[in-house]
C-alpha cells in the first residue's frame, strides 16, 4: 500500500497534528522533542494522530523505494512504526504522568535511601537511535518529605525517558520531577547508558558508555554524603 492509497485521517480537512500544534502555540508552551504535550490532546485524538503518522511513515518507506505492497515483511511496517513511536518509545510525550501516591513522612525518616539500578530506555533526539541504560537515585529525606513507593521511581523514570532525549537533559528533567514530588533535603541521580547513535552508526563504537549525574541540596553541599552515595552504587561497567 502506498501513501496515496491510505485514507486521509484529517478532521474537517485539518490534520490532527496541526490541531494539537495550534493548541500548544495558543497556550504559548514549548513542544520540543522531550516535552510532554498530553494536556493538549483530547480523548480519541491520539488514534487520529497515529493514523496521520502512519501515512507519513508510509511516505518515508515509499521514498526509500521499498515495495511495501509486495514485500510481506514490510506490508504493515508503517502502522507498526507509527504505533511504536506514539504509544511506546515516545509515549512519554503524549500521555499524562503516572499516578503517584504520596505519603507523609510520619516516622521522620532522615537516612540516605538509594533506588536502583532502574533500567531505562530512551532515544537520542539527534538520530532517533535507542539509548539503553540504568539510573540510580539517592534521596535524603526530611520530616516534611513526601514518601513514594519504590516502584514509582521506576514509573517516573520511564515516563520521562520515553521521549527523544539527550542524556544530559533527561537526567535533569527527571531530577526536577522527583524534587517536586518528594521535596527532600537532598537528591542525587546517576545515569549510565549506551547510545546506539555511536554503536550503530558513525564511529560504530559499541563499547562506549556515557555517565552523568545530578546532585541537589545536601548531596551538593556535603561531600561526605556524596561520597557515601557514590560508594554504595554498584561498580558500573
Amino acid at each position: 500500500m502506498t501513501s496515496s492509497q491510505v485514507l486521509d485521517p484529517s478532521v474537517d480537512g485539518i490534520p490532527m497534528s496541526v490541531k494539537i500544534r495550534q493548541r500548544v502555540l495558543a497556550a504559548k508552551k514549548r513542544f520540543h522533542a522531550n516535552d510532554n504535550i498530553a494536556d493538549f490532546i483530547e480523548p480519541g485524538e491520539l488514534e487520529a494522530l497515529l493514523d496521520e503518522v502512519e501515512i507519513k511513515m508510509q511516505g518515508v518507506l515509499d521514498s526509500m523505494v521499498i515495495d511495501t505492497e509486495h514485500d510481506h515483511n514490510t506490508r504493515n511496517t508503517a502502522r507498526r512504526v507509527a504505533k511504536m513511536y506514539l504509544k511506546e518509545v515516545f509515549g512519554g510525550r503524549y500521555i499524562q504522568a503516572p499516578p503517584i501516591t504520596e505519603f507523609p513522612n510520619i516516622e521522620h525518616l532522615n537516612e540516605l535511601m538509594i533506588v536502583g539500578p532502574i533500567t531505562v530506555r530512551s532515544a537520542c533526539s539527534h538520530h532517533l537511535c535507542p539509548v539503553m541504560g540504568q539510573i540510580w537515585i539517592g534521596v535524603m529525606p526530611n520530616e516534611h518529605t513526601n514518601v513514594i513507593g519504590l516502584s514509582k521511581y521506576a514509573r517516573l523514570a520511564d515516563w520521562v525517558m520515553s521521549r527523544p532525549q539527550i542524556q544530559e537533559e533527561a537526567v535533569v528533567q527527571l531530577a526536577d520531577l522527583i524534587q517536586a514530588k518528594t521535596q527532600p533535603d537532598g537528591l542525587a541521580l546517576v545515569m549510565q547508558a549506551s547510545h546506539f547513535c555511536m554503536g550503530w552508526r558513525g564511529v560504530k563504537d559499541v563499547e562506549s558508555k556515557m555517565i552523568n549525574s545530578v546532585m541537589r541540596g545536601a548531596f551538593l553541599k556535603d561531600p561526605n554524603l556524596r561520597r557515601e552515595f557514590l560508594a554504595l552504587i554498584p561498580q558500573k561497567t
